[in-house]
């Protein structure tokens, strides 16, 4: 991984797009600070095009979508996305699965949640796990003690064995019945609502994120950024982000947008 001030500012301003993580990428600690919110401002205000690529659920994102300065946000790992349409005040929401196979997955999930939650002892749904649509979220880190890396990959590995995908963030496991990612359903978005077909070797999209659920994203886009807290990650991903900023959290999200702006003034 290159430090981030090794990106050219010719590479850094032709970025009209750029695709974020939020927990512990965006926000700092659980928190979403003033200097982060205002980078995700200024980004906007200068054109570039902002969309959250997310793990958080359905409830959030809806706020998301209608509160920050972002063009939509992909949810729950990409099982879909929300856009807000403020002149038309409504609400888009394309799903990847229909409600029939969502209501039959819950029922799985469901099971599969008390399964988990009896085999490792600490592990806890997350606390989030009311608001979501399509995934089982456990929680490893976030609102209990955290727990060690074996039973971390014990909970990967109980979701697998039933058939489910499963995906670490930095806080959660979360697992779901499809075959999509967030990578999968990026595609998806910028197919609809941009008409644009993305390739790796795109040089208009930038991503940051931290940890292994952004590993798709980090491997397909040419410009991908991990925030420093990456370093604690690595053993985890296979393939790891091109640059990496100087700060954990926010702050090298902040480090990114302050790159990004500086280059669109030469």
């Amino acid at each position: 991984m290159q430090a981030l001030q090794t990106m050219d500012l010719s590479v850094a301003k032709q970025i009209r797009f750029v695709l974020t993580d939020i927990d512990d990428t965006v926000t700092t600690e659980g928190r979403l600070t003033a200097a982060a919110y205002e980078a995700l401002e200024q980004l906007s205000a200068a054109g570039v095009t902002v969309i959250p690529i997310t793990g958080r659920p359905a409830g959030w994102c809806d706020h998301i979508a209608r509160m920050w300065p972002v063009f939509g946000v992909v949810g729950e790992n990409g099982a879909f996305y929300m856009r807000y349409d403020r002149v038309k005040r409504k609400m888009t929401t394309h799903q990847w699965a229909t409600e029939a196979h969502l209501q039959d997955n819950r029922k799985k999930l469901d099971r599969l949640a008390l399964e988990i939650l009896q085999a490792v002892p600490g592990s806890a749904l997350a606390s989030d796990q009311h608001y979501r649509l399509a995934d089982l979220a456990i929680d490893f880190c976030e609102d209990v003690t955290a727990l060690p890396e074996a039973a971390v990959q014990q909970i990967v590995s109980l979701f697998k064995d039933a058939g489910a995908q499963a995906k670490v963030s930095s806080i959660h496991v979360n697992g779901w019945f499809g075959d999509y990612d967030k990578l999968s359903m990026t595609k998806t978005l910028f197919a609809r609502e941009f008409g644009l077909q993305l390739q790796g070797e795109n040089t208009q999209a930038l991503f940051i994120g931290d940890s292994p659920n952004d590993e798709p994203m980090f491997e397909f886009f040419q410009y991908s950024v991990g925030v420093a807290n990456i370093q604690h990650q690595l053993h985890r991903l296979t393939h790891r982000p091109k640059f990496v900023t100087p700060s954990e959290g926010g702050a090298g999200f902040v480090e990114l947008a302050r790159q990004l702006l500086l280059a669109r003034k030469i």
